[in-house]
């Protein structure tokens, strides 16, 4: 990930939503917060983040956001419907048009878990849309970046097809 890259994609989602008066919701988990750090930290995208919910734990998962504990525990936060059920509470827990969430493992490597894989998601009023990322073991910062690379790239994907 570039700064130039991501404060591109930045700016091109500012626009976007800007243009529509939308705004964005950010459910993180692996992340911890980056991409909405790096949302508010660009001045031309900052208005459009409407709230963000850093959800690490499992507890955080299912109290902030509603989701089902059992299915939370069974996948250890890591898996397609977690993401898709992230995006989605993130959306209905705000005032926002687009929610985006991301969850993974990003390392170093835990038991049996895929040091690497990402899911992210997005939803909006038209559906979830979702992604796989299999990045390896690259690096934790590393695939925390990518995966907020990944996650701006459906943003603008999702805000141009609204």
């Amino acid at each position: 990930m570039t700064d130039n890259s991501i404060t591109n994609l930045l700016e091109k989602l500012a626009n976007i939503l800007l243009a529509r008066d939308h705004t964005l919701a950010v459910a993180e988990s692996c992340t911890g917060g980056m991409l909405a750090s790096a949302i508010v930290s660009n001045v031309a995208a900052s208005p459009i983040l409407e709230r963000a919910f850093v959800v690490y734990s499992i507890d955080a998962k299912c109290d902030v956001l509603g989701l089902e504990r059992g299915r939370v525990e069974e996948c250890e936060g890591v898996a397609e419907d977690v993401a898709r059920a992230m995006a989605e509470r993130a959306l209905e827990n705000s005032r926002a048009n687009l929610a985006v969430a991301i969850t993974g493992f990003a390392g170093p490597r835990e038991g049996d878990e895929e040091v690497g894989l990402i899911h992210l998601a997005t939803a909006n009023a038209r559906g979830t849309k979702h992604e796989v990322l299999h990045l390896g073991d690259i690096g934790r910062n590393k695939a925390c970046q990518k995966a907020v690379e990944a996650a701006l790239k459906m943003l603008v994907d999702q805000a141009l097809r609204t």
